[in-house]
């Protein structure tokens, strides 16, 4: 295949980012680099729709998990035990190869006087997920929004998926499933709250 030589003009948006534009020619550059022809009918519209498709499936840099935890509530009748979340789906891409990441996340907390809102927890998944990612990152950074909005007594994080990293090219192991978590406060000071947290998960 002859060597690909291309340039492209450096527009940008308010954001900083390429414009529509360059994203497009460099989906089109992609297709060429694959073997296919970018000009063939049925790819004619492809480097529009993935350039749409990826501001969808990346749109988590443009929100801020701050923004949709500030709101909490008080009235909780003195509730101070182990608030759950579990078997969150997510849909997320590993920043290595950008393939996807698909799974689940289960995220609990011990509340200090205040709760979140239940909906609140499962799109700080969303949040995190709609970005290029690895697995450890993500875990730790849903588990640090929530402690440092929130100020719970504990944060508890577990995350279960499968990498197409692995399934798709390298080893290519299908079904094989990756488990981080990460604890804060007395889920990693108190042994007997992580064991419980984990009981819930599975129960």
């Amino acid at each position: 295949m002859d060597a690909i030589v291309t340039s492209f003009p450096r527009i940008e948006d308010e954001t900083g980012r390429p414009s529509q534009k360059e994203a497009e020619d460099a989906v089109r550059v992609l297709l060429r680099w694959a073997g296919d022809d970018p000009e063939r009918e049925g790819l004619i519209d492809t480097p529009k729709r993935v350039a749409k498709a990826y501001r969808e499936l990346f749109s988590g840099y443009d929100l801020a998990a701050e923004d949709v935890l500030g709101r909490t509530f008080e009235e909780v009748a003195g509730y101070d035990d182990m608030v759950l979340v579990k078997d969150i789906p997510f849909f997320s891409h590993c920043e290595h190869h950008m393939v996807p990441i698909i799974g689940k996340a289960h995220v609990a907390y011990l509340p200090n006087g205040r709760v979140l809102g239940l909906s609140k927890i499962a799109r700080v998944v969303e949040i995190f997920g709609r970005r290029l990612q690895t697995q450890e990152t993500m875990t730790a950074q849903i588990a640090k929004s929530i402690d440092e909005t929130l100020n719970p007594r504990g944060v508890a994080v577990m995350i279960e998926a499968e990498h197409m990293c692995m399934a798709m090219r390298g080893i290519q192991k299908q079904g094989s499933t990756t488990l981080t978590t990460t604890f804060t406060g007395a889920f990693k000071i108190e042994p007997a709250e992580q064991v419980r947290f984990m009981t819930m998960i599975r129960s």
